[in-house]
């Protein structure tokens, strides 16, 4: 085929042989797997595995009101979805269906009502249900579900002080108010009565929480009566055949726990101004985030539940230190793994590292690298290697105290822990004595504060930051559009005339075909290009074929073809109307917790395949922002409350993805830590955390992995919106980390286009603003030479896909 053919002609063809491969069984495969290896065994008091022939009661509606991931543009259309009923019940076990019953009528009572799964109303279990279900079994499974999605947070509070194109729709926080009034980390009493009944009348009480974010655990680990336990997060299209695998030991649990779980939604120092204001967020807590908090600030250990890095086993592990050594810019740790139990099964080894708390204040641990061994049989060893960089422990400088806008390692004794868990991790032995600060990468400030007034220290006091000028996010050279009026714009499309038989390009044109075949150059090729003709590249394009989320390019008389996106992170989201159904991998949240590099990398591969084969260009994801709070509704499109965890396996992710020489999209950068009013919040965050918590894992995916894109955040930061901070993206990302590819802003920002085109914001979509950047260029406020970089960057992106 010619180059692009998929995108010009649109054959739709397979792209392997003569079977299509979107939605095949061999991906569900690769689904299945992640979600049998990033479910968490929470707790087991032996109860687990249960025989096939054992019968269960199902308790909770959540027993049929399955959760395969979260709302909003992280959806997918998929050929089914199953439940662990549907699970169980595939592998002979015998079900008490009176109550599943009564759980489905209910539930299309709720969904024909307006609801969605995981937004429902538990539902009592009448008396003489419960008890002829005793009778039944002695065993019961308790479910609990959550639901959460784009545009809106964990919480009955929801901001409405932008124009809505879509009043007829009742929003998310208005049932949230129903269903959990105490808000729904916590148990609702439907829950709690369920949960008694269950443990009044049954022997054996197994939860299982299908949850893509965290709960309140302490009903499991304060509870005798509760035997054991399985954290299901959100398993994709066969999550409940992934879920029943594990229950009756078909698959050994290896999952770890992504985040810390904590008893209280207050535990979380980010809770306490989560929602202060519609219009900021101050992230006082500073590099405090997750397990680095509640490791490090007096008192503050006692409040976990479940730590990070945290999940148990059928089988038991031997993790043995056979050796380490200080490299020239790095430690190596050599380490034995040997199953010591009867089962064979998966281990995750876990480093971390201590710094001396200098001038600068460290947490207590901080993860440095991972390994997930292999499949080890009862008595089998595996020897591994850990690996961290003398970069990677050193923290970055903000305010002067050793080297001001550097990275320095501050003189004093560096530890280094080994383990299964942040908790279980124990001293190597081996300490690093550094004798002198080193200042590692000498920078400059860039993206800091202006209006954070304090910072969490490690000892959980608080330091005052210094402040300056107040920052005017919707500063303009002109007047702004009205705040909302643009949501949903679709690009504009050009009429072009041309005959396409005898003159299919622009007369005497330089085609585009000519710059992926090197005769002529790229600068050559936009040398003849108008000022129209870059405005329009710079824009996102109209709908083709099955794209929904529009494309890019689009200049047909030159020969540049219309490049589609597509939403994720949890698979290809095509509209169900095409006919097109895609596979439902499990939402990303999971895949972290299966601490395997190697099946997200085949997640990657497999919907790179899905995008290529639906002739489109751009998968959006990973999305891989910071679990800062359990409250962000979005959270389950996200990895994990570490940027080092969340690097390496979304590196992974990126790695399949293009090695189908399609583009992964990795969003959002950066701050995109609440939902409520995100197109308008600003992100209040010190220079030191930004770069060593929220940059992190976006440094970590550029630098391994050179993604084709990297798409803006809505918010603020700093003063700042995303798309429009040139610190962020040309200081930072280009000039710093060396990257070459494009920045996309995310769709229907607030960003003004002139503005993001000069801080490097490359392409605005879903739609550009192209009469109000020739304005901006007849006022001055930009130049052609803004826009050339931009549309060079969209060109270069462009002919890489094949």
């Amino acid at each position: 085929m010619q180059k692009w053919a998929r995108l010009n002609f649109q054959p739709a063809l397979p792209l392997r042989g003569d079977r299509r491969v979107t939605g095949s069984s061999e991906h569900i495969a690769v689904s299945r797997k992640a979600a049998q290896e990033g479910m968490v065994l929470l707790k087991n008091d032996g109860t687990l595995p249960l025989s096939s022939d054992k019968k269960l009661v199902l308790m909770g509606k959540a027993a049929v009101d399955y959760v395969k991931g979260g709302g909003g543009s992280g959806d997918v259309y998929c050929a089914y979805i199953h439940s662990l009923y549907y699970g169980l019940k595939s592998k002979g076990v015998s079900v008490y269906e009176p109550l599943i019953d009564l759980y489905k009528e209910e539930m299309k009572k709720q969904y024909d009502s307006g609801r969605v799964p995981g937004m429902t109303e538990e539902v009592p279990v009448p008396a003489d249900i419960l008890k002829d279900a005793a009778a039944f079994s002695d065993t019961a499974i308790v479910m609990i579900c959550r639901f959460s999605g784009e545009g809106w947070d964990r919480s009955s509070i929801e901001c409405n002080q932008e124009f809505n194109p879509w009043p007829q729709s009742r929003s998310m926080p208005s049932f949230s108010s129903e269903i959990f009034p105490d808000g729904d980390f916590y148990l609702n009493a439907g829950e709690k009565e369920m949960i008694k009944a269950a443990k009044e009348n049954f022997k054996n009480v197994i939860a299982v929480l299908n949850v893509g974010g965290i709960i309140d655990c302490s009903f499991i680990a304060g509870d005798d009566a509760i035997n054991a336990a399985l954290y299901m997060n959100q398993g994709g299209m066969e999550g409940g055949d992934a879920a029943a695998d594990i229950i009756l030991g078909e698959v050994n649990p290896s999952g770890k726990l992504a985040d810390t779980f904590a008893a209280r939604l207050e535990d979380y120092p980010s809770t306490e101004n989560f929602h202060e204001s519609f219009d900021y967020v101050e992230y006082t807590e500073d590099v405090y985030v997750g397990y680095r908090y509640f490791e490090t600030i007096p008192g503050a250990r006692d409040k976990v539940i479940y730590p990070f890095g945290y999940g148990l086993s059928y089988t038991t592990f031997d993790i043995t230190v056979t050796g380490a050594k200080e490299l020239e810019d790095s430690f190596s740790f050599d380490v034995k793994v040997t199953n010591t139990g009867k089962a064979s099964g998966k281990e995750v080894v876990q480093l971390y590292y201590k710094a001396p708390q200098g001038k600068l204040g460290k947490p207590e641990r901080a993860l440095g690298d991972f390994v997930k061994t292999k499949e080890l049989s009862a008595g089998e060893s595996q020897d591994i290697t850990l690996t961290v960089t003398k970069k990677a422990i050193a923290s970055y400088d903000d305010l002067g105290k050793v080297a001001d806008a550097c990275y320095v390692l501050e003189k004093g004794s560096y530890e280094f822990f080994i383990g299964n868990s942040v908790r279980d991790a124990k001293n190597t032995d081996f300490t690093w004595e550094n004798a002198e600060d080193i200042t590692v990468e000498r920078l400059s400030h860039k993206a800091g504060p202006v209006s954070l007034k304090k910072r969490m220290i490690s000892d959980g006091s608080y330091e005052e930051l210094p402040l300056g000028a107040a920052r005017d996010i919707n500063e303009c050279v002109f007047e702004k559009m009205e705040p909302g009026t643009e949501e949903a714009l679709t690009p504009f499309v050009r009429s072009r005339e041309m005959h396409y038989l005898t003159r299919p390009f622009k007369e005497g044109a330089k085609t585009f075909f000519d710059v992926a075949e090197g005769k002529v150059t790229i600068d050559e090729f936009m040398a003849q290009l108008s000022d129209e003709d870059l405005i329009h590249l710079v824009g996102g394009q109209p709908n083709t074929g099955v794209g929904n989320v529009f494309g890019m390019g689009n200049l047909p008389e030159y020969g540049v073809p219309n490049a589609q996106t597509a939403d994720g992170p949890a698979g290809v989201r095509i509209a169900p109307e095409t006919g097109v159904l895609t596979t439902a991998f499990p939402c990303s949240t999971l895949i972290a917790c299966t601490w395997n590099r190697e099946i997200a990398e085949q997640i990657g591969c497999a919907g790179g395949e899905e995008l290529k084969e639906n002739n489109l260009c751009v998968w959006l994801t990973p999305a891989i922002n910071i679990h800062r709070n359990p409250m962000c509704g979005r959270n389950f499109e996200y990895y994990s409350e570490d940027p080092y965890l969340t690097g390496r396996m979304a590196a992974a992710m990126v790695r399949g993805i293009q090695s189908n020489n399609v583009g992964a999209s990795v969003k959002h950068f950066a701050c995109n830590n609440k939902e409520t009013n995100r197109k308008h919040s600003d992100s209040r965050v010190s220079e030191r955390a930004l770069r060593e918590i929220y940059l992190k894992a976006f440094e970590i995916i550029v630098k391994e992995a050179e993604p084709y894109t990297i798409m803006s955040s809505y918010n603020a930061i700093n003063g700042h919106r995303a798309s429009e901070n040139r610190d962020l993206l040309t200081g930072i990302l280009r000039d710093e980390w060396g990257y070459k590819g494009m920045v996309t802003s995310d769709w229907w920002t607030r960003g003004e286009h002139y503005k993001e085109i000069k801080a490097g914001n490359d392409l605005k979509m879903a739609c550009g603003f192209p009469d109000r950047v020739k304005k901006a260029m007849e006022m001055g406020a930009i130049t052609r030479a803004d826009i050339e970089p931009c549309a060079k960057r969209i060109l270069t992106t462009i002919l890489k896909f094949d």
